[in-house]
């Protein structure tokens, strides 16, 4: 008997299910389909329950869970592969109905297997099509014809003959090379993290070199697999090499500024830096840019060639804690002892204030309007912020110095007027000494 065709026409259709060999087929197909439905009823429970016990591994939970997925294709495609061996056995054709059906039950089983790995709808919806079409093609027998076709359809690269079933079979194993390396690429990345003695920065740059490799790698196999020879394109390679030099440099030079600062740590997540006036802490390393958000919240996106070439304050780089210093200025007829020990005493009272080591207050010098001090304290926490602090303080002097009568001065200066007669002088003095005049 030959293939079911689309040309058949209604009285050939009839005489077909006439056929004893199509009604024994065709009753073989619901009866296992009813068995299929109650071994899947009674033994799925069963998978499910071992699938979720606690006292499994996470691998052996996958396991059961993608063996519980697999249930009703597997029983159906096993009770298919049954049928078409005891049909063969009683010398009864296959062809026209159990074969096609083993085909589809096939890219079912295909298909329910692969979903347990692959979440994206767009790479599920890519493999159904694969499988149910190749199915397809096999159960009307189009398959032979189709793979023909597809190989006569050929182009020239150089020397080499690519067909366009060479192109499909190099884009299928590019795309499950490229499902594992990224299984594998996430595995690894685990297995990174997981290692104590490996700072941040260095598992982020070790993840991204090889999940590059991993695809560099995959991406060689698929077109050595079409047929092109690798070694042809090294002229091309340095062409474009070339030409990203000179027209993305300032681009390369960013990604290479972000290896280097991913390699020496001198900049990482968490620091709290300040370059050209612009203060806060890194949230993130990119490969291009670094993430710097501000105490006002603004997040500034700081390219890293900057943070390489130019002069960058890191308040956290081998330390947290940064000192602060407060420059304060009292009256020359105030005692400078009493107002240092008032200034110790303010720096103390804040909680961001670190006792160890502990704030010190000196006498810097004598100003043309005050005795000059400097405050100097600690604090552990940049991130939070530095002038605030620095306000808390100046305010706890400024409560204490106003309790203790020592006045805070302003700049004084003295006026000295030669050359004019004693008349006018009288006079001036008299303007400045008079408080009627003053007020007027």
């Amino acid at each position: 008997m030959t293939p079911i065709i689309a040309d058949l026409d209604w009285n050939k259709w009839k005489d077909l299910w006439l056929d004893p060999s199509i009604r024994l087929q065709f009753g073989l197909l619901l009866g296992l389909i009813a068995l299929v439905f109650v071994l899947t009823k009674i033994t799925k429970p069963l998978f499910i329950t071992l699938s979720k016990q606690e006292n499994s591994s996470d691998f052996k939970k996958l396991i059961w869970g993608n063996i519980t997925r697999m249930v009703a294709p597997l029983y159906l495609l096993t009770a298919c592969l049954i049928a078409v061996a005891l049909v063969e056995r009683f010398s009864l054709s296959s062809k026209e109905l159990i074969r096609p059906f083993t085909s589809v039950a096939g890219a079912w089983a295909v298909y329910r297997m692969i979903s347990g790995f692959i979440k994206s709808r767009a790479w599920l919806r890519l493999i159904a099509v694969l499988a149910f079409g190749l199915a397809a093609l096999h159960s009307f027998g189009l398959l032979d014809t189709t793979v023909e076709l597809l190989s006569l359809l050929a182009f020239n690269v150089g020397d080499r003959r690519i067909s366009i079933l060479d192109i499909l079979n190099g884009g299928v194993i590019l795309l499950i090379l490229l499902w594992g390396s990224s299984l594998l690429g996430t595995s690894a990345e685990k297995k990174i993290r997981n290692f104590p003695h490996l700072p941040p920065s260095l598992q982020v740059l070790l993840a991204k070199i090889m999940r590059v490799i991993l695809v560099f790698v995959s991406f060689a196999i698929a077109l050595s697999t079409i047929g092109l020879d690798l070694s042809s394109f090294a002229i091309l390679g340095g062409a474009i090499g070339v030409g990203i030099g000179f027209g993305l440099q300032k681009v390369v030079s960013n990604l290479v500024s972000g290896l280097i600062l991913l390699l020496d740590r001198s900049i990482k997540p968490g620091d709290v830096i300040e370059i050209d006036g612009t203060y806060g802490w890194i949230n993130s390393l990119r490969a291009r840019y670094a993430s710097v958000i501000t105490r006002d919240g603004k997040e500034h996106l700081i390219p890293n060639e900057d943070l390489i070439t130019n002069r960058v304050i890191n308040w956290s780089f081998s330390d947290r804690n940064v000192r602060v210093r407060v420059p304060i200025g009292i009256s020359y007829n105030a005692n400078p002892r009493k107002a240092i020990e008032l200034c110790l005493d303010a720096a103390n009272s804040t909680n961001r204030t670190l006792r160890n080591p502990p704030p010190k207050c000196l006498l810097t010098g004598f100003g043309d309007n005050s005795v000059d001090l400097e405050l100097r304290f600690w604090i552990d926490d940049p991130s939070n912020g530095v002038g605030n602090v620095r306000s808390e303080v100046l305010l706890a002097i400024w409560d204490r110095l106003q309790e203790a009568g020592i006045e805070i001065p302003f700049p004084q200066r003295d006026i000295n007027i030669s050359g004019l007669s004693p008349k006018i002088m009288s006079a001036l003095k008299e303007e400045i000494e008079s408080p009627d005049k003053q007020a007027n």
